[in-house]
């Protein structure tokens, strides 16, 4: 009699028991093979997961069964990233206050959604950010950068989002608007803390040539890093003792720099700009810091500028320069100043050009002069360049920059995009900066036995938007003794980022429950660098960046050994839904929930690794997912509805499939080749549905290689087959090699191009045995007679083409 898949009672009834024998949790300390598998934990903020959620978490714990199946001692952990915007915005859209409304989003995360994906979590060691048993560590670790001088706090000009009402990194401004909100980002003048990430330029550059990660990621992170070398040249500013001084790539085209350009934010634009021309000058400064930076450097927009009166001069010929302002010009790269060349640079030509301004060539392709209606910004030899006449471009660079060297005129220079780490937040959710400011004794650091700072409840926690957090408003919180001398000092206002929460989670994970310290050196020397990351790409140069730069300073620090926080970073792709892009306007979000209802946890699990490669994503659509749930169905009856022998494999035709699809599904595993493993597991399940009488080794073996993707109805199927250990615990497959070789092959046999049969055949098989063959066949022979074979065209092990005539 048929018996009924029924997801639900299997999954809780697996559920259950892998949480009572706490299957999955693991002896840190007693681990003989240790492999660390990671994904990004989520931010509990909204209603609960996604499905973008759960196709991460499932391609990194399908990875994590196939490693323990393995023999690894695989520890997989999760957490919770509960400070910071996401989830004070969250709060203040429902009217819920986060002390209240994180908890509840926590739980729900956990128990009715992360446990039903049947992933194996190791619960033992949860971490959640907004514990003070956890940003006590996270406000240890600021000190540690604070004493060595890799934390530091001045005031400059910051990103500011006015919808979020606070500070912004670098990183966190994507095409000139907020990455969570998408408002358009402003800049303000504010006191903040930095985290010195430029003095780990080079070695963050250096060290992506070998570690194993996507390739797609190290591209991203050597952008943004975005190292250039060239000269600085000090340029002396007529009737003043300043120098303006900028970077450039291209010192051979200095004879054609015709005018100067600074960043409106420049420092010294004051102190150059004549009287005649600073009211201009000031309207055009308010208007610039009013625009994006994304607005600013597009190519396409008409240039702007003033021009501020001063002149500088050239250090090779001496002539005079113009200088202006205009917003083209950044104070986040180089010195915010340039040398303004338009005979060979697009931006500078069209604002020369605009402005009447002097346009001389000084590259030429040819070595000679022409009539320029764009900028050429090709290689060449140098002309109109006094001494550096006839110099090709390339030598001219290291030329020109050695003859300013010897003068003190510059120097050699190698300037970065990356800037230091802004990690203040006028913000209420999020651990609060442990210093104090004193009149008397400066910036004090908390002493490590106040810690934690914890942060206080309070009733209005909306952001005020003044460029200081709701705490500024508290004095039973600012007013505090100075920890050196005694006397009254108040406690900074800020809270962090909640990208430094999740930049050492995972070393916290080893120690969740240790009140004594950030880590055990024990065990982080025991399991880290993590073996396995797997993650989204859009978190290149935020969290991956951060996380890179904060493991290098800990090494550098002597707290660890090695410099690189993960051994393997795998990136995953994208979900979209019916083709478009997922998102509450368009209504095609897909919440998981009705699909772990209605179709399973092993359904949705195979179903979002099916949808395509995993490193690209997929389009989610219902009637695929319904395909999959047949397959399982399909897993079902073979196993639980079938006489099965216990007799061993024998023969190629029982041993073939059975082993080719163990090395299939094994060598697609190492590569997260989830959807094409799967695609053998469908051609396997219905290979065995051929077979006369069902063997246990065959089933076993096809419940093996199926368990990452559906954990429960393989853990109920394996113990159907009369087996009382776990099926976590039986092992992985091994293959033969001598069992793989395929003995025989289909090839196709067409006439004149259509197909006419198939006909299997030795895999060795030539043309004339082909021919043979395929001559002799019933739905051939017809379309042979009267008919000439003009050639055969043989394609091994593929087809036969007799092209025909008459």
């Amino acid at each position: 009699m048929e018996t009924k898949y029924d997801h639900l009672e299997i999954e809780r009834k697996w559920q259950t028991r892998w949480s009572r024998e706490q299957t999955y949790n693991t002896d840190l300390a007693g681990a003989k093979r240790p492999f660390y598998n990671l994904m990004m934990f989520p931010y509990p903020s909204a209603e609960g997961l996604h499905v973008g959620n759960c196709f991460a978490f499932t391609g990194a714990d399908i990875f994590g069964r196939f490693m323990k199946g393995r023999g690894y001692d695989v520890f997989e952990p999760m957490g919770f990233d509960a400070f910071g915007i996401h989830s004070e915005n969250y709060a203040l859209k429902v009217g819920t206050h986060p002390w209240n409304l994180i908890p509840k989003n926590v739980e729900n995360f956990r128990e009715n959604q992360l446990k039903r994906l049947g992933a194996m979590f190791d619960w033992a060691h949860q971490v959640n950010t907004t514990e003070p048993g956890y940003y006590h560590w996270t406000q240890w670790i600021f000190l540690q950068l604070f004493k060595h001088g890799l934390a530091y706090y001045q005031e400059g000009l910051v990103n500011w989002c006015p919808s979020c009402k606070t500070v912004l990194s670098n990183e966190q401004v994507a095409g000139g608007v907020c990455e969570r909100c998408d408002s358009t980002v402003t800049k303000k003048n504010l006191p903040q803390w930095y985290f010195k990430i430029t003095a780990y330029c080079q070695r963050l550059l250096d060290n992506l040539e070998w570690i194993d990660w996507s390739e797609i990621t190290k591209h991203a992170q050597r952008r943004w890093i975005g190292r250039s070398t060239g000269a600085e040249i000090a340029f002396t500013v007529e009737d003043h003792e300043e120098k303006l001084v900028v970077f450039t790539t291209r010192p051979d085209t200095l004879y054609g720099a015709t005018y100067m350009v600074v960043a409106p934010e420049h420092p010294l634009v004051k102190q150059l700009t004549v009287p005649a021309c600073r009211a201009a000058v000031e309207r055009y400064v308010a208007e610039s810091m009013a625009k994006s930076e994304i607005e600013r450097e597009a190519e396409e927009l008409e240039k702007t500028g003033e021009f501020i009166g001063a002149y500088a001069i050239n250090p090779l010929n001496g002539a005079r320069i113009p200088i202006w302002i205009s917003d083209y010009v950044l104070m986040g790269y180089g010195t915010g100043a340039i040398m303004a060349v338009p005979a060979h640079d697009t931006r500078d030509f069209a604002f020369a050009k605009k402005f009447d301004l002097p346009i001389i060539e000084v590259i030429s392709p040819d070595g000679g002069t022409h009539e320029l209606n764009e900028a050429y910004t090709g290689e060449g030899v140098l002309i109109q360049s006094g001494q550096f006449n006839g110099v090709p471009s390339l030598e001219a660079v290291q030329k020109v920059t050695d003859y300013l060297v010897a003068r003190g005129l510059g120097k050699h220079m190698v300037n970065y995009r990356l800037r230091d780490w802004g990690i203040s937040r006028q913000r209420y959710w999020g651990p609060p900066v442990p210093v104090v400011h004193c009149p008397k004794c400066g910036i004090v650091a908390v002493p490590d036995d106040q810690l934690p700072v914890e942060l206080p409840y309070i009733e209005n926690f909306k952001p005020m938007g003044t460029g200081e957090s709701p705490l500024a408003s508290i004095d039973s919180f600012i007013q505090t003794p100075c920890p050196t001398c005694g006397g009254p000092a108040k406690r900074d206002c800020d809270v962090m980022d909640n990208f430094l929460d999740s930049a050492w989670y995972f070393f916290r994970y080893l120690s969740a429950n240790d009140d004594a310290r950030a880590f055990d050196p024990a065990l982080v020397k025991k399991w880290l660098p993590v073996d396995m990351y797997i993650g989204g790409n859009e978190h290149a140069v935020l969290h991956l960046m951060y996380t890179r730069f904060l493991t290098m300073a800990f090494k550098d620090m002597g707290l660890i050994d090695f410099e690189e926080p993960f051994k393997k970073f795998r990136a995953h792709g994208l979900l979209i839904r019916d083709g478009s892009k997922m998102s509450k306007s368009k209504g095609n979000v897909v919440n998981p929930d009705q699909y772990l209802d209605g179709y399973g946890a092993d359904t949705f699990r195979t179903y979002l690794m099916f949808l395509g490669p995993f490193h690209e994503g997929g389009d989610f659509r219902d009637t695929g997912i319904i395909g999959v749930r047949r397959f399982m169905e399909r897993v079902w009856r073979l196993v639980a509805d079938s006489e099965v022998s216990a007799s061993p494999l024998a023969g190629s035709a029982e041993l073939g499939p059975v082993h080719r699809a163990i090395k299939k599904v094994t060598q697609d595993l190492e590569k997260l080749h989830y959807n094409t493993a799967i695609a053998a597991l469908m051609e396997l399940t219905n290979e065995l549905y051929k077979w006369p009488q069902q063997k246990k080794e065959a089933l076993e073996s096809l419940l093996k290689l199926l368990h990452p993707f559906a954990p429960h109805l393989t853990h109920e199927l394996f113990e159907r087959l009369g087996n009382s250990v776990l099926l976590a615990d039986a092992g992985w497959p091994e293959w033969n090699e001598d069992y793989c070789a395929v003995e025989e092959i289909e090839l196709v046999i067409q006439i004149n191009g259509k197909l006419r049969g198939r006909a299997m055949m030795p895999i060795d098989v030539d043309e004339a045995g082909a021919w043979a063959k395929a001559s002799e066949l019933e739905g051939v022979k017809k379309y042979l007679e009267g008919v000439t074979v003009v050639k055969k065209i043989f394609v091994p092990k593929k087809l036969l083409n007799i092209v025909v005539k008459g």
